[in-house]
């Protein structure tokens, strides 16, 4: 059976999951100048002005040499850990951790994470179809993380932050508490035929464990962020606003 074929098993609480989405802001990028001068004032006489002028020689090559080091680590950190399709063995091919993949479109992305490569649907521990961004972390216990039609998956260190939202795109996806969205109540309104479906987690495996409360919503949706939440889903919904 084709990944792309498979419906998201899903994680509910009370209510039918429609299927969760993910979208996180990007990372902030910080100017490199450092405004330092290269030359020294005229009033100088010679003999000071040519040492000056050869430690700010000194001291603008090392600043080239700093920032040229710093794009690299930050491109690095930028790096796709894994593309966004295939099966990927764990400790093999993929380390345990916690991956994101981003720009996903119409919920053609579609991850698993197995206990076997059996194929079969007993060996699905958990799976989603995404649109947006989705975060997952894959366990040391997994055996296979399969992944079709997604973008690249990207390495996340758990303790990233960032600028946080205050408006959360409803069909955007997973959003990361504190570092992609600012905890608090927001909401959602003119949503029709429980399409709109939102969900708070503690974690990123995607268990039903890891759900904290969700919903499917019609008309108007009011959610409140706890600051110890880990991720807030939604998909199909009108876009939330924080109201508090």
């Amino acid at each position: 059976m084709g990944a792309k074929g498979k419906i998201a098993l899903g994680v509910v609480v009370g209510v039918v999951v429609i299927g969760a989405v993910s979208a996180n802001a990007g990372d902030g990028d910080s100017g490199s100048g450092n405004g330092r001068g290269s030359s020294t004032s005229a009033g100088r006489e010679s003999g000071k002005q040519a040492k000056d002028d050869t430690d700010a020689d000194a001291d603008a090559d090392a600043a080239t040499k700093s920032d040229t080091k710093a794009g690299k680590a930050e491109g690095a950190g930028k790096k796709a850990a894994f593309q966004g399709d295939g099966d990927f063995q764990v400790g093999t091919d993929v380390k345990p951790g916690t991956y994101r993949t981003t720009g996903n479109t119409d919920a053609l992305c579609y991850w698993e994470r197995s206990k076997d490569a059996s194929g079969e649907m007993d060996s699905i521990l958990a799976n989603d179809n995404v649109s947006g961004t989705s975060y997952v972390t894959i366990l040391k216990s997994d055996k296979l993380f399969k992944t079709s039609g997604c973008k690249d998956w990207e390495a996340v260190d758990a303790k990233a932050s960032g600028t946080p939202a205050t408006l959360i795109k409803g069909d955007g996806g997973m959003h990361k508490v504190g570092a992609d969205i600012a905890p608090g109540t927001y909401r959602s309104s003119g949503n029709t035929d429980d399409l709109c479906y939102w969900e708070r987690t503690k974690d990123s495996s995607h268990s039903m464990e890891s759900v904290i409360a969700n919903n499917n919503v019609s008309g108007s949706a009011v959610v409140t962020i706890a600051a110890g939440d880990a991720y807030f889903k939604t998909s199909g919904c009108k876009d939330w606003k924080k109201s508090g």
